[in-house]
């Protein structure tokens, strides 16, 4: 996993790599059939926090990265719905009143163009300003993950062993800026090549998919 990831990542250091691998709670790996090497992973991690008296449910992404001939594929997308759906489905059972979020962090624009093409609502977004309730549960799931590193002004996680992404793996070049999309996340994150990272909110429940997040939920349910 740390060779892969240093394989896109610049300055990737070890034991940084260890602490962050120690805190999470699940990995997704995808393996090759032929000799089982990690050709994928991410990593995810539950934040619980409360505002305000009511209890919010957080699932941070960590590190996350999948081997460029397969860019192209779903697999770990569906892989990442199904373990988080079910945990999600499961809190909702037990406590209906608690929301539950994804909480992600975004180096470069393919992360973050995932909330468009799969949720409705997401945070912050091209098209309406994030409402306060919203605001404050990003911010809240901010400073609890990154005390020291979460700059709540900008939204942006700024890390003292920041890794950026390789030239050549994301770049965002003037074509890449027509998308509104991509123009929107280098206007939030210009120190994206640093290593900056645009912290995002998206609602886990399954009315927040678009068409094509519902195809890959059924997918990931699917293969079961």
């Amino acid at each position: 996993m740390y060779v892969l990831l240093s394989k896109y990542f610049d300055g990737v250091r070890r034991e940084v790599f260890d602490a962050d691998l120690d805190e999470k709670s699940t990995v997704l790996l995808l393996r090759s059939r032929l000799d089982g090497s990690i050709q994928g992973f991410s990593t995810l991690m539950r934040l619980d926090v409360e505002i305000d008296g009511q209890g919010v449910v957080g699932f941070f992404s960590g590190d996350t990265i999948v081997e460029r001939r397969f860019w192209g594929e779903s697999l770990l997308s569906r892989l990442w719905a199904k373990a988080v759906f079910a945990e999600a489905d499961r809190i909702k059972a037990l406590k209906p009143n608690v929301p539950v979020y994804w909480f992600l962090i975004c180096s470069g624009y393919k992360t973050y163009r995932f909330l468009p093409v799969f949720f409705r609502s997401f945070y912050p977004n091209p098209y309406r300003p994030t409402p306060p309730e919203e605001q404050r549960v990003l911010d809240t799931l901010g400073e609890t993950k990154f005390p020291r590193a979460y700059d709540a002004a900008c939204g942006i996680v700024r890390l003292k062993s920041a890794s950026p992404l390789r030239p050549g793996v994301a770049d965002i070049t003037k074509e890449r800026l027509r998308d509104p999309i991509v123009a929107f996340f280098a206007a939030r994150n210009p120190g994206y090549f640093l290593g900056d990272e645009l912290a995002c909110l998206t609602p886990v429940s399954h009315e927040n998919l678009t068409r094509a997040g519902l195809r890959m939920f059924r997918a990931g349910v699917e293969r079961e």
